[in-house]
């Protein structure tokens, strides 16, 4: 394997763990902004439910998952009975399963930060914005994304570092098909029995993973300044 090889690993694990990011964002924040205006006696039965899936090990995570998702999988069985398709469809070992798997596996993480932080945003603030004239858009785009910022970029880390590292989820849900750093580390410590490389890879990865904790680091200090 050339050193081509290793790098368009590691590109291609920045590119699906920003995938798998992004895709946390749009569908966590409206679940956390939600959960944060409830009253705590009705929060409470739709936080359990957030937060029950991290209390599943994850192996026990991705093997159900490869059950669903498998050719004569529980989702390709209904599909057939139903008459939707002629032949099962593959699910498994390409890049969509691996994102979707994920975002299932993270999305908790995105939804915890943003709960958080929009918990502490006074919803007077909102009432004050409606009532200056501004719509639903414009009270979300320049009074609530601001403020939830903290929240947002943590919940972004979060989901990104994790996605960097995993390796179950790309090994058996993407296979040979789908290459990430974290499962490309396991081989080549593990298996390979390729320490040096294997070790040098890690280092990479705590690199990149480093630059991004100083780089939001910087930015949550920059939008403190900002708002005060």
């Amino acid at each position: 394997m050339s050193d081509g090889y290793f790098a368009s690993v590691l590109v291609q694990t920045f590119i699906i763990s920003a995938e798998v990011a992004l895709i946390c964002l749009v569908i966590g924040f409206p679940v956390g902004y939600s959960l944060a205006r409830l009253p705590p006696h009705r929060r409470k039965w739709r936080l359990i439910a957030v937060v029950l899936p991290l209390t599943l090990s994850l192996v026990v995570i991705v093997f159900g998952w490869m059950v669903v998702l498998g050719r004569n999988g529980l989702l390709n069985q209904a599909l057939e009975f139903l008459g939707i398709v002629d032949s099962p469809l593959r699910l498994l070992f390409n890049r969509g399963a691996v994102i979707f798997v994920l975002v299932q596996q993270f999305i908790p993480f995105m939804i915890l930060s943003i709960m958080g932080v929009v918990s502490q945003i006074s919803p007077a603030l909102e009432e004050a914005a409606a009532n200056l004239g501004a719509n639903r858009l414009i009270t979300f785009g320049r009074v609530l994304i601001p403020l939830a910022a903290p929240g947002i970029a943590t919940g972004l880390l979060l989901v990104f570092i994790l996605s960097m590292s995993a390796f179950i989820t790309p090994r058996l849900i993407g296979g040979n098909k789908v290459q990430m750093i974290g499962s490309l580390i396991y081989e080549q410590i593990l298996v390979v029995l390729n320490w040096p490389l294997g070790a040098a890879l890690s280092v990479c990865l705590l690199i990149v993973t480093f630059v991004l904790l100083t780089a939001i680091r910087a930015l949550s200090l920059l939008l403190g300044e900002t708002r005060q």
